[in-house]
């Protein structure tokens, strides 16, 4: 080997490394082209679902929970529900204290629980005042 020929050689691998960069173009990120309503969409085997009949209606399996009729409405024994009734039908009603000593409910939560389960779902009507302390009083109004 010659030095010309060494020379050429580092010559020719100078060049490759000076190349320019590829001239493929990196994939973008565009959305595909929607096909028209015209073009046809190959058909599958399986039935569309205009023709798929619904699926039969399954019946309503046992829950294993007991109810009674004549209990329907009312509290279980010993519930907050009931304690609350208890304390509602007293002649004198109770005051927010009083259900929420027995209950541990705040405050809101009574509201809530005399304005949606007694008035609206039980239909009952409590009444409500102040007593000479200040404090509010409810109480279940006698028909």
């Amino acid at each position: 080997m010659t030095n010309e020929t060494s020379t050429t050689e580092t010559a020719a691998v100078a060049e490759q490394s000076a190349s320019p960069a590829p001239a493929t173009k990196k994939a973008s990120k565009k959305a595909s082209k929607k096909t028209s309503k015209k073009e046809a969409k190959p058909v599958s085997k399986k039935a569309s679902k205009k023709d798929a009949k619904p699926p039969a209606k399954k019946e309503a399996k046992p829950t294993g929970k007991k109810t009674s009729k004549a209990t329907d409405g009312q509290p279980r024994e010993g519930s907050k529900k009931a304690i609350v009734l208890d304390l509602l039908r007293r002649k004198n009603g109770a005051t927010m204290a009083e259900i929420a000593k027995a209950t541990d409910w705040q405050n809101h939560s009574i509201r809530g629980f005399i304005s949606g389960t007694l008035t609206k779902k039980m239909g009952l009507t409590v009444e409500s005042s102040k007593n000479e302390a200040g404090d509010r009083v409810y109480r279940i109004a006698s028909k």
